[in-house]
This record gives C-alpha cells, sequence and structure tokens, in this order.
C-alpha cells in the first residue's frame, strides 16, 4: 500500500497553483514594484539589443524626453490627464461588472461633437458661452454611446462587452463621414487645425500654463467620482449590483435603472475625454484621435483595482516610459513602433503580476513514507 501511495506522490506536479485567500495592500504594491522593476531591466536588454547604447544612458534619455524640458513636461502631463480621465470614465462601469470596451468611440463621439461645435459656433459665441456648449455636446454625444448598450443589457441581456467594442467601429466610420464635409484644405482629407486663427473653442492658457485647465478639470471629475463611488448611494448600488443581480433586487435596488444611469454617467465622462482631446490638445479630428487609450485605460483601471488616486500612479508610470520611449526612438533613429514595444513590454509585466498577487505558487514536498 505504501508503495501505491509513493507512485502516486511520485506523479504529483513539483509547483501547485492555488488562489490567494487574501493579501494585503503592502504585499500586493510590493509585487507590483517588483514588476516594474523586472520590466525596467526587460527593457533595457531590448534596448541593448536594438540600439547598442548603454541601458542607463538610455533611461537617462528616457527622462529627458518626458519631462527634460518644459514643452515635453506638459505633453506628458496632458497624455497623463487624458488617459487618466477616460480610466476614471470606465471605473463605474466596471465597479457594476458591465464591461465597457467602447470608451474609444465613446470619446471620438464625444470629440466629433466637440469639433461640430468649434466649427459652426465658433464665430457666433464667445468663447466661455462655446466651451460650456463644447462640455455639454460632448457629454450629451458620449453618454448616447454608451446608453444604447446600457439598455440593451439591462431589457434583453445582450453581451455589452461585443455590442460596446462594435460601437468603437460604427463611431470611426461616422469621423469618416464628418471628415467628408470638415475637410480643410480640400482634399486634404483631414479636418486640419480648426479655428487656428481666432483659436474659438480652444482651452484658455490658465496661470500661463496652456495645458493648465486640463489638469484642473480631470483632477476635479477624479475627485468627484472617487466620493461618488465611496460615500454616495448610488456608488453603493453599482457595487451590490457588480456582486450579484439576484443579491440587489434582493436589496430593493432597482439593476435595470441602476446600469442605465451609471453608462449614462460612465459615456459622459468618456465623451468629455473627446472634448479635452480635441479642444484642450490636438484642436482637430481623425479616426486616430482616440490612439487607442480607450483600451489602455482598461489595463490602468483594472491594475488600479479601481482606486481613483492608484490610477494616478499607474497613469503617470505608462504615460511617462510612453513619452520618453518616442524620444530615445527619434535620438537613436528608431522607426516609430520601438516606443510601442517598450510599452508593450512594461504592459505584460505589469499585467502578468497580477497574476502573482490572486494566486500563488507552492513547492510541492513529499511526504515521508509511513512506515
Amino acid at each position: 500500500m505504501s508503495a501505491e501511495n509513493n507512485a502516486i506522490a511520485n506523479r504529483e506536479p513539483l509547483f501547485r497553483i492555488t488562489k490567494r485567500a487574501g493579501i494585503s495592500a503592502y504585499k500586493a504594491w510590493a509585487i507590483r514594484l517588483t514588476a516594474v522593476v523586472f520590466a525596467l531591466v526587460a527593457c533595457g536588454l531590448v534596448i541593448v539589443a536594438i540600439t547598442g547604447q548603454n541601458p542607463i544612458k538610455v533611461y537617462l534619455s528616457i527622462i529627458d524626453g518626458a519631462v527634460g524640458r518644459s514643452r515635453r513636461f506638459w505633453v506628458t502631463v496632458r497624455e497623463m490627464m487624458t488617459l487618466l480621465i477616460i480610466a476614471i470614465g470606465l471605473t463605474p462601469a466596471f465597479r457594476m461588472k458591465f464591461w465597457n470596451i467602447g470608451a474609444e468611440g465613446q470619446l471620438l463621439m464625444g470629440g466629433a461633437a466637440t469639433a461640430a461645435m468649434m466649427i459652426y459656433f465658433g464665430d457666433t459665441m464667445p468663447n466661455w458661452l462655446l466651451l460650456v456648449l463644447i462640455f455639454a455636446a460632448s457629454s450629451l454625444a458620449g453618454m448616447i454611446w454608451g446608453v444604447i448598450p446600457a439598455v440593451f443589457k439591462a431589457y434583453f441581456n445582450t453581451n455589452e462587452t461585443l455590442f460596446t467594442l462594435m460601437l468603437n467601429y460604427v463611431a470611426i466610420q461616422i469621423i469618416n463621414f464628418c471628415i467628408v464635409y470638415w475637410e480643410n484644405p480640400v482634399g486634404s482629407n483631414t479636418v486640419g487645425i480648426i479655428n487656428s486663427a481666432t483659436q474659438k473653442g480652444w482651452f484658455p492658457k490658465l496661470f500661463g500654463l496652456t495645458y493648465g485647465w486640463n489638469v484642473v478639470i480631470v483632477l476635479a471629475i477624479t475627485f468627484g467620482i472617487y466620493i461618488y463611488m465611496k460615500y454616495g448611494k448610488h456608488g453603493y448600488e453599482i457595487a451590490v449590483v457588480g456582486e450579484s443581480h439576484n443579491t440587489a433586487r434582493y436589496a430593493g435596488i432597482d439593476v435595470k435603472k441602476v446600469i442605465i444611469r451609471t453608462m449614462i454617467l460612465s459615456g459622459a465622462i468618456c465623451g468629455l475625454a473627446g472634448a479635452i482631446i480635441v479642444s484642450g490638445g490636438s484642436h482637430t479630428i481623425s479616426v486616430s484621435t482616440g490612439g487607442g487609450r480607450g483600451f489602455t485605460a482598461i489595463i490602468v483601471a483594472w491594475m488600479s483595482k479601481f482606486n481613483p488616486w492608484a490610477m494616478i500612479l499607474v497613469t503617470a508610470f505608462l504615460v511617462f516610459m510612453q513619452q520618453g520611449s518616442i524620444q530615445i526612438a527619434t535620438k537613436y533613429g528608431l522607426n516609430e513602433n520601438a516606443s510601442d514595444i517598450i510599452t508593450g513590454i512594461l504592459l505584460f509585466f505589469l499585467i502578468g503580476c497580477e497574476f502573482f498577487i490572486n494566486y500563488k505558487v507552492e513547492l510541492h514536498r513529499k511526504k515521508k513514507e509511513v512506515q
């Protein structure tokens, strides 16, 4: 009998993966920081392979590219604020376990609404009133794009992941349609810089800072969503619906109403992100206005465990490395995909570390044979 037990033990794997019952925030962040270190080492090896340069020298170039000059610093801040507000917009939906993969389309629709306001009303009203109209229109456009899949989910239990994803492609085609009418100059297949002479619809400088309003608006929304989710009644209902629809109904919560209301909020914030990109940055609209930020923001929100303050740190790190990588690609004569490779490596390690936060790998120990 002991020989049979011994044979069974020998067939058991050397390592065993088990789900953690729980982990402290300190250990979780220690694992994430370790992942960052490994990611930087891996990026260093790739940089050496591509450029043949000392990785420390290249990392100094990354720092210079991200914050080395005043303009570079503020471009990094602008990109950070843009990615942050999209992640914040996704947070209520994700906390409800409504997988809103349509942020890219929602911000494109918000950007299109912003461009329309700038083009058609740029010469008819003062800038402050135009900006109010832009905020309202972009939020409404994003809200509509978010509430459509919410209604179908609430009443017909459709798959929100596929629905919101497909709406991204519909939004791209709408942008293509708009470009035909707003083309400037004719034949360029682009909208060009809108109101370049008058700067109507552009965010004004705040205390002499070009992107000052971007920072104020995004941080105000971040703080508002934190309060809404943590202390508001609606935030509580979102959490309950996310845990179980049946529990929510038992507690007297109208699940359909919560789903629709939450996606109105999520879509509106993502739509406002489109206004921040167009009015507060690029001053034009195209199918590449989103730049994949809607998908990157999903990773930011997920890694941050839907904590708005943690999102600031994760966003800052990702944007810092991305902007710095653009600089080394230029400096060492690499193509533009080099920065995407480095960003991809970072995301691989940062996403991968979540496995070790949720699971632990145990070494199997053979039991001593009982005589």
